[in-house]
C-alpha cells in the first residue's frame, strides 16, 4: 500500500513539472530520480504549488497550514536549489524551476553527501542517454529552443565583430550581470560517475546570471565571481576548446555552459540528431580557403559535434564540413594554424525571444500549452505575471499571435492582438 501511495505522489510531482513547456516525460527511471530528490511528502506538497513566482503565504493557503510552517517547509526545498528563493526589499518569492536547465541539474553542481549522487548519475545517465525521451523532449518537440550558441569570440575579424550584437557575445553578458556564480557542470560530473568524463574542466566552469546566480551562490551551489574573474574563466575555457551554449534569450541570460560533444546533452543531442539543431546557431559558418589548407587536420580535431571531416580532393586532404549540422561556433578556425578557416555570417534572421518570459511563452504556444502559463488553477490570478505573458504576445509574429488566440479562445486577448493592427 505504501508503494503505491508513493508512487501516486512523484505521479502527481511528474504531472505538475509537465505543466510547464519544459517538462519531463514519465517513466520509472523519472519516478527513481525524484525519489532521491524529493521525500514523499514534498513530493505531494510542491505538486500543488503554482507555475508562476509566489510567495510563502500563498504556499501556505494552498497547502492549509500555517505561514511558519509553509516558509521552513520553502526555506529546505529552496537550500538544496530544488526551489529558487528570489529575495527583495518587500518579500521573498519561491519559484519550482524547470527540470532542466534547473532542479535536475542543480542537484550534481556542488559535491553532496545528503544524497547519493553516483546513483543519482546512473539514473540520469538512463534517462538522458539512454532512454532518450527527455532529451527529445527538452530540445525538439518546440521550435524555439531552449538553449543557443556563442560564437568564440577570439576568432572574429574586424568586420565580424562590428556586426555581432551584444546579446551574442558570451563576454558582454558577463561583464554586465548584477550577479554572477560559477560551479560544478553538471554533466561532466554526471559523466564522471558512470566513468565516461572527458578531460575538460568539472570544477568552477558553467556559468549562473541573476536571480538564479544570486540563490546559487546563497547556498553554496555556485561561487560569486567579479566580471574580470568570469572573463577569466571564459578563456580558460577557450582554451579547453569547449563549446558556449546559454539561454536563448536576448536579456536576462540566466546561465552559459561551457560544453564538450563527449558529456553535455545539448552537444551529444547535436550528435545524435544531426540537423535537427538542439540548440540555436551562432549564424556563422566557416569557409575554407582551399590554396592555404595544409591538411594538417587540426580542425576535424577540434569539433566537438564530429562535423568535419578530411576527406581526399583532387589529390589533397581538405575538411569537408557539414553545414547543415555545424553550429558556427568557430573551434575550428581557432585551431587551424594557417588561418585558413574564416567565419562568414550565413545572412540567417535568427529571431531571438527578447527575455526569458517571451521563451517560455513561445515554447507554451508552440506546445499548445498557454492555458496553463495564464490560468494556474493552483493561485490566484497574478497581475505582474499575465502582463509579462501578454506583453511576450503581442511582440510575436501574427502567426504566433494567432495561435495564441486559438489556444486561448480569449475575447480580450484578441481584442489586444487586433488592436495592434490599427
Amino acid at each position: 500500500m505504501s508503494h503505491i501511495l508513493a508512487k501516486s505522489a512523484y505521479k502527481s510531482l511528474e504531472e505538475r513539472l509537465n505543466r510547464f513547456p519544459q517538462g519531463a516525460p514519465a517513466s520509472d527511471t523519472l519516478y527513481k530520480i525524484l525519489a532521491i530528490l524529493f521525500s514523499e511528502k514534498e513530493a505531494v506538497l510542491v505538486a500543488q504549488l503554482p507555475i508562476k513566482p509566489f510567495t510563502a503565504r500563498k504556499a501556505a493557503a494552498i497547502w492549509r497550514m500555517p505561514e511558519p510552517e509553509a516558509r521552513k517547509i520553502l526555506g529546505d526545498l529552496a537550500s538544496r536549489c530544488i526551489l529558487m528563493d528570489m529575495e527583495s526589499s518587500k518579500e521573498t518569492r519561491y519559484l519550482l524551476p524547470p527540470p532542466m536547465a534547473g532542479f535536475l541539474e542543480f542537484s550534481m553542481m556542488r559535491t553532496r553527501n545528503d544524497i547519493d549522487q553516483k546513483l543519482l548519475a546512473e539514473l540520469f545517465y538512463q534517462y538522458m542517454n539512454v532512454e532518450e525521451d527527455f532529451v527529445k523532449e527538452l530540445f525538439f518537440s518546440t521550435e524555439t529552443r531552449l538553449g543557443r550558441v556563442f560564437v568564440n569570440e577570439s576568432v572574429l575579424d574586424v568586420g565580424n565583430t562590428v556586426q555581432i550584437l551584444d546579446f551574442e557575445k558570451a563576454s558582454h553578458i558577463i561583464e554586465t550581470a548584477e550577479h554572477m556564480g560559477i560551479g560544478m557542470c553538471y554533466c561532466r560530473h554526471k559523466m564522471e560517475h558512470v566513468g565516461k568524463n572527458c578531460h575538460a574542466p568539472i570544477d568552477d566552469i558553467c556559468m549562473t546570471f541573476g536571480d538564479a546566480a544570486d540563490a546559487l551562490i546563497r547556498h553554496d551551489y555556485a561561487r560569486s565571481v567579479d566580471a574580470s574573474e568570469g572573463m577569466e574563466i571564459l578563456h580558460r575555457a577557450y582554451d579547453y576548446n569547449l563549446i558556449q551554449c546559454g539561454e536563448n534569450v536576448q536579456n536576462g541570460v540566466s546561465f552559459i555552459c561551457n560544453c564538450c560533444g563527449c558529456c553535455c546533452e545539448a552537444l551529444v543531442a547535436t550528435k545524435k540528431f544531426g540537423n535537427l539543431h538542439p540548440v540555436e546557431t551562432s549564424g556563422f559558418l566557416p569557409v575554407l580557403n582551399s590554396d592555404t589548407c595544409i591538411g594538417c587536420g587540426k580542425c576535424e580535431k577540434a569539433c566537438q559535434i564530429e562535423v568535419i571531416k578530411m576527406k581526399q580532393l583532387n589529390g589533397e586532404k581538405v575538411p569537408v564540413i557539414d553545414e547543415n549540422v555545424c553550429l558556427g561556433c568557430g573551434l575550428c578556425v581557432r585551431a587551424c594554424p594557417n588561418k585558413s578557416l574564416l567565419l562568414k555570417s550565413t545572412g540567417k534572421k535568427v529571431i531571438t525571444p527578447s527575455t526569458s518570459v517571451h521563451r517560455v511563452v513561445l515554447m507554451a504556444i508552440e506546445k499548445g500549452m498557454l492555458q496553463e502559463l495564464i490560468f494556474d488553477n493552483k493561485a490566484l490570478f497574478s497581475h505582474r505575471a499575465m502582463a509579462a505573458i501578454l506583453s511576450s504576445i503581442l511582440k510575436m509574429s501574427p502567426i504566433k499571435k494567432a495561435m495564441a488566440s486559438e489556444q486561448m479562445r480569449s475575447v480580450y486577448l484578441r481584442k489586444l492582438i487586433e488592436s495592434q493592427k490599427i
